[in-house]
C-alpha cells in the first residue's frame, strides 16, 4: 500500500497513498494537520455559532471566533474562515492522544469531502500510528 512504512510529507502529494477506508483506523491523521476551510453552515453544525448568530455581519463573527480561538483568518470576499491549528499544525479539534476528531459527527464539509476532493483526489497523507 505505497507509503505505509515511511514518513509522509503532507505538503508533498507525491508521497501520499491511494486512499482506502481501512487505512483510517490506524492512521496518524496527517490530513488533520492541513488547513481547514469552513463556511457559516459548517460553524453552525460544529456548534461554534448558533443559527441566530449566522445572520450577524461576517466580520463581527470573525472577530468573535478569533477571540474564542476557533479561527485564524477570514477570507472576506469568499466568506471562508480558516480554523486554528496548533504550533505542530494539528487541527484545533484533533485529540492529540487518540489522533481522532473530537467533533467527527459534526465536522466541516472540507473534512467530510476529504480525500474525494482536495489536493490529490483519491489519495491521502496516510502514515501508520
Amino acid at each position: 500500500m505505497g507509503n505505509n512504512n515511511r514518513r509522509v510529507d503532507v505538503d508533498e502529494i507525491s508521497t501520499w497513498t491511494k486512499h482506502n477506508q481501512r487505512l483510517c483506523s490506524n492512521c496518524r491523521a496527517n490530513c488533520c494537520t492541513m488547513p481547514v476551510e469552513v463556511k457559516i453552515p459548517d460553524l453552525v453544525r460544529m456548534g461554534v455559532i448558533t443559527e441566530f448568530e449566522e445572520k450577524e455581519p461576517i466580520k463581527k463573527l470573525a472577530k468573535k471566533l478569533k477571540k474564542d480561538g476557533v479561527i485564524e483568518h477570514l477570507y472576506f470576499k469568499e466568506q471562508i474562515f480558516m480554523l486554528v491549528r496548533f504550533a505542530n499544525k494539528d487541527c484545533l479539534y484533533l485529540d492529540p492522544t487518540s489522533r481522532k476528531c473530537k467533533i467527527y459527527k459534526n465536522r466541516p464539509d472540507t473534512c467530510r469531502d476529504h480525500p474525494r476532493i482536495g489536493s490529490r483526489p483519491g489519495f491521502c497523507a496516510y502514515e501508520r500510528k
